[in-house]
């Protein structure tokens, strides 16, 4: 590209930011993101952008609200400072599961993101295991949506090696994230059948495939309060399972979520850095996805293929 490459972040997770830098060989943009005294986002660029391919890296995680406002004004900064071009780079995509009406009278809050998004001025969107993968027709831009299994894979199969282990989705949305990986690491695949009662809540039913005698391996995107998690492993230990592990791109860990695996019969929870995992635990194992970040990024600015990152 004839234009310079800048990457800025927000608050939500700048060691993440500061990694995918390390990665690029490069340091991170110098942006002031602030509050005012009534708590509106005060955003300021300390550097000269115009003409340059700016990335502006924040997941949308807890506290979802704010760091969402953040983005968008971040984004507006760069755009009224004549940035060349804006790509968003949202490791966590919030209010990825309102995808769809599921009842009467609620909103499709992932597309009101997606509008917001667009609206502020972002011309490309850059993400790790959209909850939905449909989320990406919510856009009218280019949107380049990575997945963590290859991290994932290449854990997996020195943490399991030689161990007899069977993949599981938790529930059927995932079942071709788990497919995927199954088909990778040549392993069988098992489906928990459940009901969602309310919100962040979920009653296991039974297990579709066979764990008996076999190490389990829970594969999902994302861990939030960690009560399907923990149920899930509960039904699998019932069905015969071993060992239960579990794998999810996206730590949320809200509410009782880091008491809940702690007392759990889980052996290890492996996470990806996408959020930032605020208490440390034994069971929780975190690995880092900067570098696949770092290097779409830099294949975006070379206009190179990022596909091959994708499988």
């Amino acid at each position: 590209m004839s234009f310079t490459l800048k990457v800025f972040s927000g608050n939500a997770n700048r060691e993440f930011a500061k990694l995918v830098c390390s990665y690029l060989n490069m340091d991170l943009g110098e942006a002031l993101v602030s509050r005012f005294s009534d708590g509106e986002v005060n955003v300021q660029i300390l550097e000269n952008v115009r003409g340059d391919d700016v990335f502006v890296i924040q997941p949308t995680c807890p506290p979802v609200n704010e760091h969402l406002m953040e983005l968008l004004i971040m984004i507006d900064a760069l755009k009224r400072a004549s940035a060349g071009r804006i790509t968003a780079v949202i490791p966590y995509y919030g209010y990825a599961r309102q995808d769809r009406k599921v009842m009467p009278r609620v909103p499709i809050s992932a597309r009101l993101v997606a509008d917001l998004i667009t609206a502020a001025g972002a011309n490309r969107v850059l993400t790790v295991d959209l909850h939905a993968g449909q989320i990406q027709g919510f856009f009218n831009i280019p949107v380049d949506n990575l997945t963590a299994v290859p991290i994932f894979i290449d854990y997996i199969s020195k943490r399991l090696e030689g161990v007899d282990f069977v993949v599981v989705s938790p529930d059927a949305g995932g079942v071709e994230r788990a497919r995927l990986f199954a088909k990778k690491m040549h392993v069988p695949l098992a489906i928990i059948d459940k009901r969602r009662v309310e919100a962040n809540v979920a009653e296991v039913m039974h297990v579709i495939g066979d764990v008996k005698s076999k190490v389990a391996l829970i594969l999902d995107d994302m861990i939030d309060t960690a009560g399907t998690l923990v149920k899930s492993a509960e039904a699998l230990l019932e069905n015969g399972a071993v060992e239960v592990f579990a794998a999810a791109t996206h730590p949320v860990f809200s509410g009782p979520a880091y008491d809940r695996i702690e007392s759990s019969n889980i052996k290890e929870v492996v996470v990806t850095n996408t959020i930032p995992v605020v208490r440390k635990l034994d069971k929780i194992k975190v690995l880092s996805i900067a570098d696949l970040v770092g290097e779409a990024i830099r294949r975006i600015h070379h206009e190179e293929s990022v596909s091959s990152l994708f499988i």
